[in-house]
């Protein structure tokens, strides 16, 4: 059963116990009974209840935005008149894990949709952190400003769809990343870098829009030197298949590979499709899977969903599903790690020594500074710890 997102405490509360049966809906008075098999079990907030003689109008609700009403027996204990039956599918899906959806996050001057880390999911395979940028169009007074700022056990990867930025770090690299290139920087022991609107482009309008990821590195390789990769369009794997196109932005998929230099066994895929197509790619994956819907729409089992929203699969072998026309998707995952991580701030290690010792050296200043760059972005001191739960 998938977990939904933005739930609030689920209880159920009523007069008297009873359960709720509605095709395959399983509601017990008892949190702790076991699910049984072809049921789902799940607890409901009432909201509201009008009485009627024996029946009663139950209003419920489990998430932000997601509701359903009944008419109960409690005399018969039996459900009737369901609605907002949206809802009620939501839970009947068996191939989806979990739905995740944007949450507003500020990362200076504007606002971006935060996809991970989520509390319920704090990584799919080696992907621990996916920013959603805009679209958004900056006048000629408004600009992308990320200062200095430092990362450490971590590669990085910047995607655009529209607009430019210009990257500098302390490896001296200097590179503007445009629209369907990638920017790969593999932070390490330790680097810091900027994130500007191009010198030219600080006094016009200009569009901006795409993703930004972080990927956990081995633990093995948390240490490492730090490393600059940019990767032009021309050289991204692209290839069609059944009106359906396909881009391998990084890592290792459906037979084909990325040059993007990568430490681990992953995926980031985009699939593009103009006409109405079911998708099966499942038995070409592996390890964990998620798909990241940018535009149009995805049904699955009956089930449709919108953009801006994550689905993570129970099995990524299980990975089948109907892109509407004019739909692009974004699929990735990979092999988890055995060792869980830790994140604060800028910074993800598999030890928590190392990340104190990062947040210090940051403090202090002790992180090489990028050339030609003044000021730094300073740690934020009330940002909590937030441990990788499994």
């Amino acid at each position: 059963m998938p977990n939904i997102i933005n739930s609030n405490p689920i209880i159920f509360m009523a007069s008297q116990p009873f359960f709720i049966r509605y095709t395959g809906i399983l509601l017990p008075e008892n949190r702790d009974k076991t699910m049984k098999h072809g049921c789902i079990c799940k607890w409901l907030r009432v909201l509201h209840t009008t009485t009627h003689n024996q029946n009663a109008r139950v209003r419920l609700h489990s998430c932000k935005g997601w509701a359903i009403s009944c008419i109960i027996d409690t005399k018969n204990r039996e459900c009737s008149h369901f609605s907002y039956l949206y809802c009620h599918k939501a839970f009947i899906m068996s191939h989806i894990d979990l739905i995740i959806e944007e949450r507003p996050a500020d990362i200076g001057n504007f606002l971006v949709g935060r996809l991970l880390p989520f509390r319920g999911k704090r990584m799919v395979g080696p992907f621990i952190f996916i920013d959603h940028m805009g679209p958004v169009r900056l006048d000629d007074h408004h600009n992308m400003d990320i200062g200095p700022h430092p990362h450490i056990g971590l590669s990085t990867l910047t995607y655009l769809f529209e607009g430019n930025i210009m990257h500098k770090d302390t490896l001296g690299t200097e590179v503007e990343v445009k629209a369907g290139e990638v920017n790969w920087m593999t932070a390490g022991k330790g680097i810091v870098h900027s994130e500007r609107t191009p010198d030219y482009l600080r006094h016009s309008d200009k569009p901006l829009h795409g993703l930004q990821i972080w990927v956990a590195m081995p633990k093995e390789l948390e240490q490492m030197h730090p490393e600059f990769y940019h990767v032009s369009k021309e050289d991204i794997p692209t290839w069609e298949k059944d009106s359906v196109s396909y881009k391998l932005i990084a890592g290792s998929a459906l037979g084909h590979n990325s040059p993007v230099p990568v430490y681990s066994k992953l995926f980031l895929l985009e699939i593009k499709s103009t006409t109405r197509q079911t998708i099966q790619v499942g038995h070409e994956l592996f390890g964990e899977a998620g798909m990241y819907i940018l535009e149009g729409s995805v049904e699955s089992e009956g089930n449709v969903y919108e953009p801006k929203r994550i689905l993570v699969a129970k099995d990524s072998s299980l990975c089948q599903f109907t892109m509407e026309a004019g739909t692009t998707i974004y699929l990735f995952g990979g092999e988890p790690f055995p060792e869980e991580r830790y994140i604060y701030w800028n910074f993800v290690s598999s030890s928590l020594d190392i990340i104190e010792k990062a947040k210090e050296d940051w403090k202090t200043q002790r992180f090489p500074t990028i050339p030609g760059e003044t000021g730094y972005i300073p740690l934020p001191e009330a940002n909590p710890l937030v441990k990788q739960k499994k």
